[in-house]
């Protein structure tokens, strides 16, 4: 999210707050609301969006693709505007509640921007397919669940400071807290919207969870496509996912994270609430050495090795990059049978994981920017630890017998539709060291990522790749491709359970809508 747009967030939410601390009789005497306002105040108000919201939590999956491609042919909507619906309806809905209502949320931005990377024909798959993922799990809960409804807080009198609401909220989320979390959360929003993303930072970093780190990312970057009016409803989710986990925690008699004692260890001991952020970038060799050590680590070895570099000066950007590149280790390397390495695998959560906490540093203050490099090394430390050398091996060079641009995108592509691992990794490995154009490659993977379910992760793990290959050093790149192109061939034509010979839900039917070949 731009500055400008954090400088103006949730400048509409405010009135709605201001009426639920007031109370509704004083609204009504001070002008700040009408009686016909405060019959509806019991629902969420999406203005502009509330008919397509509507209609993404009440009409069939089927019938609500053939609505959105009519809608878009005539063009009377666009894919931001059905992308901001469809998240407004999860969020109404699921509150980040929900397994597979999350994941639908954390693939709308990353399917919006896959759009822009296709033909004027084809740009609409890849939202049209996480749509379709989208409603059909509204759908099997019905219309009626609605998880997310206006928040009664009283918003007079504060001032909202990060280093006392950043702790405090974290405090009601470990006391499983639900009510009083949101209640603070929506306090800092309406009084002072510049501290909020900081404030909810606190808790997001308190337990090692791939799925709250990307959910919060997630939910930042919404706020620039649905609208400022709308972050409160995109991220208060956030508040409640890390709630929940807490319930589930709880009720499974599981420990907290020792991440929550050791952090603040590490803080003092090498006094990161003093020591400036540093702007240090060492060289290849540097960052390729601090990504083994990563990789090799234990959790609290990880992350002390970070705090020792933030210490030094080493700029997180730099240490972002060498987690990353750990991260995508685990692709690289993950052995064992069944061989599966799509969906909630090692190195596609480790990666989207790193990439996350690298986009929320960038948007954080100074003290959250080394919270978030210290928990995500902890989080990518001894994930799983194959000691197996990286893919492609040697023996894997067997089939690739050409050096061949165009052959080897062919062979690729052969051994995605085969399953082929090895094959698939080996041939962009040697298309890589050729230097040759890497957008062939994309726009290869590109076409399985949305034509295959993935396991819900391939639009994520897609963009990830996308941005962490634009983001590193040229001599880092093609690790990611490579990768990439493993985890597309592990997933091709199974579904979400498993079982093959299957395309991602409702994309041959979006094809036959757009008239396109599927």
């Amino acid at each position: 999210m731009s500055n400008s747009n954090r400088r103006r967030f949730l400048k509409q939410v405010g009135g709605g707050m201001l009426v639920a601390g007031l109370g509704s009789q004083l609204a009504i005497e001070l002008g700040v609301a009408t009686e016909r306002d405060l019959e509806v105040d019991t629902k969420l108000d999406f203005g502009d969006l509330t008919s397509w919201v509507r209609r993404m939590q009440e009409m069939k999956p089927d019938r609500l693709q053939q609505s959105m491609v009519q809608s878009l042919k005539s063009g009377s909507v666009s894919l931001k505007q059905l992308t901001s619906a469809a998240a407004l309806a999860n969020a109404e809905t699921f509150g980040g509640q929900d397994y597979v209502g999350y994941h639908a949320e954390m693939a709308l931005i990353p399917a919006l921007q896959m759009s822009a990377e296709l033909t004027s024909d084809r740009a609409a798959l890849p939202v049209l397919k996480v749509l379709y993922r989208n409603s059909s799990r509204i759908q099997k809960f019905g219309p009626k669940k609605k998880t997310l409804t206006p928040v009664n807080a009283d918003v007079n009198d504060i001032k909202p400071s990060v280093d006392v609401f950043g702790p405090t909220l974290r405090q009601l989320v470990r006391e499983a807290d639900m009510d009083g979390a949101e209640q603070l959360f929506t306090k800092v929003v309406s009084q002072n919207r510049d501290i909020a993303f900081d404030t909810l930072l606190y808790t997001i970093a308190d337990e090692v969870d791939v799925h709250r780190f990307v959910l919060a990312y997630r939910g930042l970057t919404l706020i620039d496509v649905a609208g400022e009016e709308h972050a409160h409803t995109l991220l208060r989710q956030c508040v409640r996912h890390c709630v929940d986990f807490e319930v589930r925690r709880e009720s499974k008699g599981r420990k907290a994270s020792p991440i929550r004692r050791h952090i603040p260890k590490l803080v003092v001991e090498y006094k990161l609430d003093s020591t400036p952020i540093g702007t240090k970038e060492p060289d290849n060799k540097w960052v390729r050495d601090f990504a083994k050590t990563i990789y090799d680590a234990d959790k609290f070895q990880a992350a002390t090795a970070a705090a020792e570099a933030l210490a030094e000066g080493i700029s997180p950007k730099t240490i972002c990059q060498a987690i990353s590149l750990a991260a995508n280790q685990l692709t690289l390397r993950q052995s064992g049978n069944p061989l599966r390495t799509h969906g909630a695998s090692a190195g596609v959560h480790g990666s989207d994981a790193a990439n996350a906490w690298r986009h929320m540093i960038d948007a954080a203050n100074d003290f959250n920017k080394k919270i978030g490099v210290l928990v995500s090394a902890w989080h990518t430390g001894k994930y799983f630890q194959w000691e197996t050398q990286a893919y492609p091996l040697d023996e894997h060079f067997e089939k690739v017998t050409t050096e061949k641009p165009a052959e080897l995108i062919g062979l690729c592509e052969e051994a995605i539709v085969a399953n082929d691992q090895p094959t698939a990794a080996a041939a962009i490995a040697r298309y890589g060291s050729g230097n040759h154009d890497p957008e062939v490659v994309f726009d290869l993977l590109l076409k399985y990522a949305i034509s295959e379910d993935g396991r819900l992760h391939s639009e994520k793990f897609y963009r990830t790749v996308r941005e962490e290959f634009t983001f590193t050093r040229p001599a880092f790149r093609w690790d990611y491709l490579t990768a990439l192109a493993r985890v597309t061939a592990s997933a091709y034509a199974f579904d979400v359970n498993d079982n093959h010979g299957h395309r991602a839900p409702g994309y041959v039917d979006a094809c036959k809508l757009l008239g396109v070949q599927a």
